[in-house]
């Protein structure tokens, strides 16, 4: 058996990207759907306004 250390190599490298994957995956701040989105729909409002104002500039 020549690859027995490419496997335990290959698992460690996956166990990494796991821990990894999960640290992104739990950014949403606590918040729920609705609220995430009513914050999202909040600084689209924000950044209209602003753009809509630079222009009239």
């Amino acid at each position: 058996m020549t690859r027995g250390n490419q496997r335990d190599l290959a698992r460690a490298k996956n166990l990494k990207k796991q821990q990894e994957m999960n640290k992104t995956k739990g950014n949403s701040d606590g918040l729920t759907l609705t609220q995430r989105k009513e914050r999202d729909a909040q600084m689209m409002r924000e950044k209209q306004l602003k753009k809509e104002q630079d222009a009239k500039k």
